[in-house]
């Protein structure tokens, strides 16, 4: 006790000496490390009444006056001789208000003023990985070497690796920080997060956080940002809600809680939150955006069942639900069997006709710009009316997000993101094969210039992009070894390795386990595999590239014998290739201005099997095979652009009018349905077809409501008026 008397004596003693001397930055900082606020407060208030620019600045900034701490820099920085590190903390400033260019900006100038400034080699680094920019571990290793003390830089490494799938670097990282400092308190958080991802307890790390600050909330705000980062949503939201637990005034952390909440389907406590953080500064894009995006849900409808939750906007309701509705059911009842799992609850499906809505979703998310995002149960997905007409198939995207749904409820959110994606690609082309993976220009560079990952390495391709093309390039990857692996070991391999993944094996452990290779092995036979498969498409990709804009040349002059001579030989070469000004589009329109309509026919149906999806050429095959007497043909390939862009009155017309004529009645209703969801000009003839089409099937109810509906529109229709008699005719017999 006598003991515990003097040591309360000195801290009374320490604090006495602190309250009377003058504040310095240094003091200041120390005060808000540990978590006392109240004095760190008025340590700052102290030092913004400095004489010096840059300390009022720092003071300002301690005591989050935003607009006041830039003022002072502004003074600070032209002052004679004025050191790069001002620059740097203004840079600072700038990134913490959302500001990322103007902070790049100061980076840049205070390098010039001093080359070797590590401090402004880390701001780079910190504005480049808010991008997921491999540039990011680059100038942190800058900085690093040229200042081997800095703190701050190892602890943004450790993050850095550890977002990056690289769990023995982030370890020697944080060793190094908090060998530095056994105060590191960042370290201490990366370090709680790798034992919470590992699935072991991270209290030991965060006693240590608590015994410095125990209002850090900003560790527990870090640990939800890797669960975040590692699809584990429920278990990130947990520790967002630890940070402003310890610290309400957290805003960025009670703004990722909101967010966080949304991708959980939720709506009520998200606003809440966010306009919360908001209203005290919290004023960056994924804040605002995100409750913008609350606030449009009233223009969306939503649509409930056992097993989904459809949400649409309301202008293209009445379109949509019929096949998105159908196609969600299809996969869940696909994926129950195929993964031999029931899911815990039902899927919500969010379609989004404003791409920047969809965009505000997957925010602060890696990789590629998706046209769709899993959370969980929750899926979020473009509008087919949110994109370019050929540029989106709603189709492959559910199919390919629903996969992930399953797997990640499978592995309890454990699963590595290159299989999840691998096989989620892999499971597109198991639904239809001309939504199988892409073998794109980019892909085939990639290839030819042997830039394919080891497996065991190949999520760091997701995250933090080497070169322009690499997401691309590891989807299809990722979505090729899954290939591979049921194409040699069979499905159940694939299966395996879900279970694996979740028993929380690594994909080294995975592979051995379900394949019996080494990781080693598995590359070299995977890549002598592929190739076999694309090899020689890879040797002659530049001859194929320069061919192809001979082709283009040729087009422009109209030389279609040439044309027609040439592509065929063009094709074999890389006939995979369906995109922009594509070879198939220069054959078929050098055989139609011949006069040539069945080789037309078969060029235009090879590119459709390959996977072709501009909804002109295939509307032009659609017509060509009508044309030729195939109509059963021309259904089904007007059957496709429904999956490609579902917004053309002109195409459910004519697909309603081929499907009434073979007979596929519940196809025609479902096809003259969506005519009238497109608000046509000639309503009177779209409910009369839509009566025909009730009529085949056997519903005269329906079929007289329709043929009402087109009368009253236009009283004077015969058509309409004689189907009236029929159906009314019938009844009384």
């Amino acid at each position: 006790m006598r003991l515990l008397g003097k040591l309360g004596l000195l801290a009374a003693v320490v604090s006495a000496e602190v309250c009377w001397a003058a504040p310095t930055l240094d003091g200041c900082r120390a005060l808000q490390k540990h978590g006392r606020k109240a004095e760190a407060a008025t340590c700052f208030d102290g030092l913004s009444r400095n004489a010096d620019p840059y300390l009022r600045a720092e003071g300002f900034w301690g005591l989050q006056q935003y607009d006041d701490a830039n003022a002072a820099f502004k003074l600070a920085v032209p002052q004679p001789g004025v050191k790069a590190n001002v620059k740097v903390r203004w840079g600072r400033l700038f990134h913490d208000r959302f500001n990322n260019q103007e902070a790049d900006n100061l980076f840049a100038e205070a390098l010039k003023l001093d080359p070797n400034n590590a401090e402004a080699y880390l701001g780079m680094a910190i504005v480049s990985a808010d991008g997921f920019d491999s540039k990011a571990a680059e100038y942190a290793a800058r900085a690093i070497e040229l200042d081997p003390k800095l703190v701050e830089a190892h602890e943004f490494m450790a993050n850095l690796a550890l977002e990056n799938q690289k769990l023995k670097d982030a370890v020697a990282e944080a060793d190094k920080a908090l060998a530095l400092s056994n105060e590191a308190l960042e370290a201490m958080a990366v370090k709680a997060a790798m034992e919470i991802l590992a699935d072991r307890s991270p209290d030991g790390w965060l006693d240590k956080i608590r015994a410095v600050n125990p209002v850090y909330g900003e560790g527990y705000a870090l640990v939800g940002y890797h669960l975040v980062m590692n699809r584990r949503y429920e278990d990130g939201v947990k520790y967002y809600r630890k940070a402003i637990e310890v610290d309400p005034k957290l805003w960025a952390a009670r703004s990722q809680l909101g967010i966080n909440l949304m991708r959980l389907g939720q709506e009520e406590e998200p606003m809440k939150q966010l306009e919360l953080a908001y209203e005290n500064g919290q004023r960056d894009a994924a804040t605002a955006n995100s409750l913008k995006l609350l606030d449009s849900y009233k223009n969306f409808v939503t649509f409930r069942d056992d097993t989904t939750i459809l949400r649409l906007k309301k202008n293209e309701a009445e379109l949509l639900r019929p096949y998105i509705q159908a196609e969600l059911h299809k996969t869940i009842a696909t994926y129950s069997a195929k993964y031999k799992m029931t899911l815990p609850g039902p899927v919500q499906l969010e379609i989004y006709p404003d791409h920047e809505d969809f965009a505000v979703r997957t925010m602060g998310m890696p990789g590629l710009g998706a046209l769709g995002v899993t959370f969980g149960e929750v899926v979020a997905m473009d509008s087919p009316s949110g994109r370019k007409p050929g540029d989106f198939n709603w189709g492959s995207t559910l199919w390919h997000e629903m996969s992930h749904v399953f797997i990640l409820s499978a592995t309890n959110h454990r699963v590595p993101r290159w299989f999840t994606e691998g096989l989620a690609v892999h499971e597109e082309g198991q639904a239809n094969p001309e939504w199988a993976n892409r073998l794109t220009p980019e892909v085939l560079a990639a290839i030819r210039d042997k830039k394919l990952l080891p497996v065991a390495e190949i999520d760091r391709g997701f995250i933090f992009p080497e070169y322009p093309s690499q997401v691309i390039v590891s989807y299809f990857q990722a979505g090729s070894m899954c290939d591979y692996i049921q194409q040699r070991w069979g499905a159940d391999a694939l299966l395996g390795m879900v279970h694996s993944f979740a028993e929380l094996k690594s994909t080294p452990d995975a592979v051995k386990d379900n394949l019996k290779l080494s990781p080693e092995e598995f590359d070299t036979t995977y890549l002598a595999w592929l190739s076999k498969q694309v090899g020689s498409k890879a040797e002659d990709f530049d001859k194929w590239r320069a061919g192809l804009k001979q082709i283009a040349e040729l087009a422009k002059e109209k030389k279609n014998a040439e044309i027609a001579k040439l592509v065929p030989d063009l094709l074999k070469l890389y006939p995979e290739y369906v995109g922009d000004a594509n070879p198939y589009e220069f054959l078929a329109e050098a055989q139609l201005a011949s006069g040539d309509k069945p080789a037309a026919t078969m060029t235009l149906k090879a590119y459709q099997t390959m996977g072709g999806e501009s909804p002109e050429m295939l509307t032009k095959l659609a017509s060509l095979q009508e044309d030729s007497g195939d109509k059963e043909a021309a259904a089904a390939t007007l059957n496709r652009i429904n999956y490609i862009y579902p917004e053309s009155e002109k195409l459910h017309r004519k697909l309603g009018e081929l499907w009434l004529a073979q007979g596929n009645n519940e196809g025609a209703v479902r096809e003259f349905t969506a005519v009238l969801a497109l608000k046509p000009l000639d309503k009177a003839s779209a409910q009369y077809e839509l009566a025909q089409a009730y009529m085949a099937l056997g519903d005269k109810a329906k079929a007289e409501e329709s043929v009402l509906a087109a009368l009253e529109t236009a009283p004077g229709f015969r058509p309409a008026q004689k189907l009236l008699l029929e159906i009314e005719g019938g009844e009384k017999k």
